[in-house]
């Protein structure tokens, strides 16, 4: 059962790839781009954004999952949750700390994937608006820019 168990947990991590891209060609970039906006404005100085709001929003899930998971044992709503949560905090340490510096960890990475990842969203970071958009994934680095970081 523990085997069945850490499988629906990375499943469900890896599934949040797809769900991450979808959410953000489709939503952020979609009917809630006002709250994504100010994340793709150069220079913007706050410690926090508005597009902050999805982090809360794709905890929901995981919080009510976790709930559901323990109800009257735990379950495999548990482990959902918990690769729900796994990829959340690798949203935050690649997007937010990786990427973007909002902590300065990781500054000086010469990781080829890291770099890559780096690279690919740069040039998501080159559109201004809601349209034209591309590299909306977090943790797929296509191939393109993996083979610039390793030149």
């Amino acid at each position: 059962m523990i085997a069945f168990y850490i499988l629906i947990t990375i499943v469900t991590f890896s599934l949040m790839e797809v769900v991450t891209w979808l959410t953000h060609k489709y939503v952020m970039h979609g009917f809630l781009w006002y709250l994504h906006e100010d994340h793709h404005q150069p220079k913007y100085q706050n410690l926090f954004e508005k597009n902050d709001t999805f982090f809360v929003i794709g905890a929901i899930p995981s919080i009510i999952l976790f709930y559901l998971g323990t109800v009257p044992d735990i379950n495999f709503k548990f482990f959902i949750a918990l690769g729900i949560l796994f990829y959340g905090i690798a949203y935050f340490l690649v997007h937010d700390v990786l990427i973007h510096q909002r902590l300065p960890w990781f500054k000086h990475t010469k990781n080829n994937y890291l770099v890559g990842l780096r690279k690919a969203h740069k040039t998501h970071h080159k559109h201004l608006n809601k349209e034209d958009g591309e590299c909306f994934g977090m943790l797929l680095v296509p191939k393109k820019y993996f083979r610039k970081a390793v030149q």
